[in-house]
């Protein structure tokens, strides 16, 4: 089987979305965008040893690669629509790549996103999906437009995924809920939308809740204070931080993918209602400030979020 026919076999199932005009199988895909609307992309690589295991199932990681850049379109309150999909692969097993393709295809049609294009290669496993969305102009939720005085909110629980991946490198077994929290997080798109209009600032939270609620200090140019027992955690995270005193992993594991957000306090209701509206856990952490620094109370600085370098 040469790359064409993989690619024809494993990835180039039937679209129903009309805006395509051209997708796999050519040099490049050519899509339409209505007028009054701007491109949202987006790019991430999973690899072998970094972002899953080598056991993990072919399931797992197609999911999860498709998620994690969905994740990224949601922050910016964007619909998702397109994804093109690089894939390394150090030899051609075609059962993992049935499975692996079944998942991705499952999981596209399951959140309305069409693949349109990438590329296969050989090498260590290593999967790069380029997101692709759209978005009212203007209407994009940024990291830089957190004010003083707004209220912070995350959603769901933070930590668990942080929390599996601990037990499994120490060699204990991980709930069933804590390794669905680590292989198949939940893309908040839903959420994302609604926010636009009130959220002034948003971003998924990836890397750490205390390294990516930096970003938004940064590019907002302003502080933060949050409350440790704010922060909404899983009954598996209260009795790990009851036995250890560890408050890092909840501020500082990764692959969470929850939104953190930022609102001004009027909007507090509207949060509520949309809460209620998506079925989807929405708790106020702490407050904007105007002092350029990230206090958290309660926490003594021990930990520090995932760096890629």
């Amino acid at each position: 089987m040469n790359e064409f026919e993989l690619i024809q076999n494993y990835f180039n199932w039937p679209l129903s979305d009309s805006s395509i005009e051209l997708g796999a199988g050519d040099d490049a895909a050519i899509f339409n965008l209505d007028s009054g609307y701007q491109l949202v992309t987006s790019t991430d690589t999973l690899s072998e040893g970094v972002h899953f295991f080598k056991d993990d199932s072919p399931e797992d990681i197609a999911y999860k690669s498709l998620a994690v850049n969905l994740s990224d379109i949601a922050a910016m309150g964007a619909t998702a629509k397109y994804f093109t999909l690089a894939i390394t692969l150090p030899i051609l097993d075609e059962i993992w790549l049935e499975q692996f393709s079944e998942s991705l295809k499952e999981t596209s049609e399951k959140y309305h996103v069409s693949l349109i294009g990438g590329d296969t290669t050989r090498g260590p496993l290593n999967i790069t999906i380029t997101m692709m969305g759209v978005v009212e102009k203007s209407k994009a939720i940024k990291r830089s437009g957190a004010r003083n005085g707004d209220n912070i909110y995350v959603s769901g629980e933070i930590g668990d995924a942080a929390l599996c991946l601990k037990k499994i490198n120490e060699g204990q077994k991980p709930h069933k809920a804590e390794l669905i929290k680590l292989n198949r997080p939940i893309p908040r798109l839903e959420l994302g939308s609604a926010l636009k209009g009130l959220a002034s600032s948003c971003i998924d939270i990836s890397d750490g809740l205390k390294q990516d609620l930096s970003h938004i200090i940064k590019a907002s140019e302003v502080g933060a204070m949050i409350d440790i027992k704010d922060i909404p955690l899983s009954q598996s995270m209260i009795e790990h931080i009851k036995e250890n005193d560890d408050w890092s992993l909840p501020l500082c594991g990764g692959d969470d993918y929850e939104l953190c957000f930022t609102a001004p306090e009027n909007f507090n209701s509207e949060i509520i209602n949309i809460a209620e509206f998506c079925k989807i856990k929405i708790t106020k952490i702490g407050v904007i400030s105007d002092s350029k620094e990230l206090e958290i109370k309660g926490y003594d600085g021990q930990g520090e979020s995932y760096q890629h370098f």
